[in-house]
């Protein structure tokens, strides 16, 4: 029998363990359950594939993210390792033919959500495998109190029926104390040993910078980092816009957000990956399977929506060990905006009632029912349909998700795609004869990028509402399109699958559920103000205000974050300042926002040295609005 060390070497090419895996795979092997807290990077998923594949029988590993255990299986065939995800995607008969296969065909790991779990059919299935690991991932999902609270897990507990002589790995990366004793009960492991490891890292230093020019200091701050990179905007709008910026600005950047294709994220990653665009811009989509030794840097260019994912998301600089930064931009406009838009687009009782309502109307759904189909679902045309705002009615969903009254897949793979056929040159040739689709064909031109070079997921009904026609237009234009060998576009009716998991009513379902969506709300604003008072509490260290959070002490101060430096006096003479303005200025020319990017001073700083030199009459004002030295 292979040594864990023996395998981790041979599957996974690394010759040692992080602490504190090895001790943790070496309790697993020897059957004690247990409870696994380590923050992101820390290499949680070695802890139960390796002893997994050491042991005799199947290892079930419960995810509530598709994309994830997809991420993971295929992870694992890659290295040849025997590995089944049961998704809805999946039909009875490929269920049915899946545990067959763990069942006789040597598999190693069966990943499936806690939704999947609660099918009585599959609890058979289950009854019937050879189980030796159950490891419940994201287990902070479990309790009332964590930041991503889903009712189905408490469900979980069914696996110690099913399967009571299984070794039990509970894991997350944010965790409380509160949430830890949660996970404790709820999963019925008392005798569970606790792994945890701190949250402090000693080369990250924690920074946040307030000023009213954050795309003037992001140019700063990545002038001064020639090294990998990670902006974390909150909406797909802002990775595009935030990277084009950066182009324009001479900076290679790629931008990741999960609207993308498969073929648009993977060459995303693939580039900054490989430091060919060594700064990525994204959404918290990107975060799976991201293991980049010489991230240098995390900046958050808007307000975080937790402490939780904030530390998830900056754990992801300095995994080499090396020094690195989390940098939070920040000002009163965009602490205020943060606010309004989470009251403005949180999912009430009252809202999570009428998207219910008008869900049941969509698809005729009398009361009593309880369709058996996957429907299609766009949640754009749905909202067009009621006048509904689309963020709050995604929340509410959610919820209703949340809740197992409704199953949302997002992750289906059939999705409108459309690629030209011809050149840039002979379109215009085409429109000259067609001015009819003239307009259609600038749209999509404008509004998807590298469409001549690869197939590109479009949005018909996104396209119809910019064109101010109808959908069933769009689709006719584009199967035009497609006829005359222009494009060649593939047609689906639908970018998500909606599934009913209750019978409908009205009343009950809802009045029912009430006091749980209040009560995540109010939690989810609770988060939201603890992320605010950390940005704005400018005299505790950094490090300590956020181990604190996970109930962790320190006996000193960083030293190294924006508060602790503060402390120490930096030479911010108006001499200093401006012998460094003079400086510049005599190789060129330059703008006030160029210095500002140039400089480590503050923009008040800079300004006010700039309107002394002019009244000294050191550097003037060019024809171009730029300074220039005065000799």
């Amino acid at each position: 029998m292979n040594t864990p060390l023996e395998i981790l070497k041979k599957y996974w090419n690394f010759s040692e363990f992080r602490d504190p895996q090895e001790e943790i795979i070496e309790a697993t092997i020897n059957g004690t359950n247990t409870i696994i807290l380590l923050p992101t990077g820390g290499g949680k998923s070695l802890c139960y594939q390796i002893p997994a594949l050491i042991l005799d029988g199947i290892c079930i590993i419960i995810s509530p993210l598709i994309a994830l255990i997809q991420d993971q299986v295929n992870s694992l065939k890659e290295k040849n390792i025997k590995a089944i995800a049961l998704t809805s995607q999946l039909s009875q008969d490929d269920v049915i033919l899946a545990f067959d296969n763990l069942q006789f065909g040597n598999f190693k790991f069966l990943y499936l959500s806690p939704e999947k779990l609660q099918s009585p059919f599959i609890q058979e299935k289950i009854k019937q495998l050879n189980v030796s690991i159950v490891a419940i991932d994201e287990a902070h999902c479990i309790s009332e109190w964590g930041h991503d609270f889903r009712p189905s897990y408490l469900q979980l507990k069914i696996l110690k029926e099913l399967k009571p002589k299984a070794t039990f790995m509970a894991l997350t990366a944010t965790a409380t104390q509160k949430v830890l004793e949660d996970i404790q009960q709820n999963l019925e492991i008392k005798e569970a040993v606790i792994f945890k490891k701190s949250f402090q890292r000693s080369n990250l230093n924690y920074h946040v910078i307030t000023t009213e020019n954050i795309h003037g200091k992001l140019l700063q701050i990545v002038n001064k980092i020639d090294a990998s990179i990670i902006i974390y905007t909150n909406t797909r709008k802002q990775t595009k816009e935030i990277s084009k910026f950066l182009t324009k600005n001479n900076f290679k950047s790629s931008y990741y957000h999960g609207g993308l294709s498969t073929h648009e994220k993977n060459n995303a990653f693939t580039n900054w990956m490989q430091n060919e665009t060594p700064i990525m811009v994204a959404t918290n989509a990107f975060g799976m399977g991201i293991d980049k030794p010489d991230v240098s840097a995390v900046i958050h260019i808007n307000t975080p929506n937790s402490l939780e994912n904030f530390i998830q998301e900056a754990g992801r600089a300095g995994r080499d060990g090396e020094t690195a930064y989390s940098i939070i931009l920040t000002n009163k406009s965009n602490l205020f905006d943060t606010t309004n838009k989470f009251k403005t687009n949180m999912a009430s009782t009252k809202v999570v009632k009428a998207v219910y309502n008008h869900l049941n109307q969509y698809y005729n759904i009398t009361l009593g029912e309880l369709p058996t189909q996957l429907f299609d679902f766009s949640i754009q045309e749905f909202c067009h349909t009621y006048q509904l705002k689309l963020l709050q009615t995604y929340n509410a969903i959610k919820a209703l998700e949340r809740e197992n009254i409704v199953s949302l897949d997002e992750n289906y793979s059939k999705k409108s795609t459309l690629k030209f056929l011809i050149s840039n040159t002979q379109i215009f040739d085409y429109l000259n004869n067609q001015p009819s689709k003239s307009e259609l064909i600038q749209l999509i031109l404008r509004s998807y990028g590298g469409i001549f070079d690869h197939y590109t997921i479009i949005n018909e009904f996104s396209l119809s509402k910019k064109l101010k026609s109808s959908k069933k237009e769009v689709v006719k234009h584009l199967n035009d399109l497609h006829s005359n060998g222009i494009v060649n576009y593939s047609y689906e009716n639908t970018t998500s699958k909606l599934l009913f998991l209750v019978t409908r009513d009205d009343n009950y379902t809802i009045n029912h559920i009430s006091k749980n969506i209040e009560q995540q709300n109010s939690l989810k604003y609770e988060k939201l103000e603890a992320v605010i008072s950390y940005i704005q509490n400018t005299k505790t260290c950094r490090n300590t205000q956020l181990l604190s959070y996970f109930n962790e002490t320190i006996k000193k101060t960083c030293g190294n974050c924006d508060v602790c430096k503060a402390k120490i006096k930096p030479d911010n003479s108006l001499e200093t300042i401006s012998n460094h303005i003079i400086n510049l200025l005599d190789e060129k020319p330059l703008s006030s926002q160029e210095l500002t990017t140039l400089l480590n001073y503050s923009e008040s700083e800079i300004l006010n040295s700039l309107k002394i030199l002019l009244e000294k009459n050191k550097i003037a004002i060019t024809s171009q609005n730029k300074f220039k030295r005065n000799f």
